[in-house]
């Protein structure tokens, strides 16, 4: 059964002045399973965060619509967790409140919301900085609260919208396998978006591959790679292997030239 499903949503955004909207989206058809790691990938102004936007329920389509469990999406909810590419985290709250923050929102009692905290903290290897202000942590360890926070409401689904981006090279690859063991861990759902084609390749199960506006899905790609790190714990020689570089060239040729219409490879 599917878990959630994009049916044929377009997205049109309105200029002030002007009589002719933006085409954003055109005719996205999408499914995500339970334990799919989904990972979006193409140049900017293609629509990636417009289409996490919609799954999230921050917006609405202008045409088509988006399902979680058979129910249409009609605006946020706690079977959605957003992580932002900027952490978006609370200063004035300590990495403890701020990871038991939604559970709050939602009017659990204190003891609930901190033991449902301590428990996400521990996965993500925070125990020790529980207490601390969150300006006190490196950017890492930032983005690792806001991932914590996420995972507390148990959604149906990770959005992640570029949680990598703002790393240097050696975080960014200690944080690609923390997520992936979170994501094995928890069998959660993930919609991945990033920019970097080697933590596409990386990390999903699936790849979809967004033309420029209007946005669409121009190629979808199932990749072995992630489930291939759990069986050999090396993900240096994954991404040094034929396999790895030869699929990274091929869809580096697919976004500097893909102006044809939908394929699947």
């Amino acid at each position: 059964m599917t878990a959630l499903a994009v049916f044929n949503a377009s997205v049109f955004y309105p200029l002030p002045g002007k009589k002719t909207p933006v085409h954003a989206l055109k005719n996205i058809n999408l499914e995500i399973n339970d334990g799919d790691f989904v990972v979006a990938l193409g140049a900017s102004g293609c629509g990636k965060s417009t289409l996490l936007n919609l799954i999230a329920g921050f917006m609405a389509p202008s045409q088509g619509e988006i399902r979680l469990g058979g129910k249409v999406v009609t605006g946020p909810g706690a079977d959605r967790s957003v992580v932002f590419q900027k952490h978006a985290l609370l200063p004035w709250l300590n990495v403890l409140d701020n990871v038991a923050f939604g559970l709050d929102i939602q009017g659990h009692n204190k003891k609930k919301r901190e033991d449902i905290a301590r428990g996400f903290i521990r996965l993500l290897g925070l125990e020790q900085f529980e207490q601390s202000a969150t300006y006190e942590l490196s950017g890492g360890m930032q983005q690792r609260v806001g991932i914590a926070r996420a995972l507390t409401s148990d959604p149906d689904i990770l959005l992640m919208d570029e949680p990598l981006g703002a790393l240097d090279a050696l975080t960014r690859e200690r944080a690609q396998e923390l997520i992936l063991k979170i994501w094995r861990d928890t069998g959660k759902m993930v919609f991945f978006i990033t920019h970097s084609v080697e933590e596409a390749l990386f990390m999903g199960t699936k790849l979809i591959v967004m033309s420029p506006r209007p946005g669409r899905i121009s190629h979808t790609f199932d990749l072995p790679f992630s489930r291939r790190y759990f069986e050999t714990g090396n993900a240096r020689a994954i991404k040094a292997s034929a396999e790895f570089i030869a699929l990274r060239e091929k869809i580096l040729e697919i976004i500097f030239n893909d102006e044809e219409g939908p394929q699947h490879a």
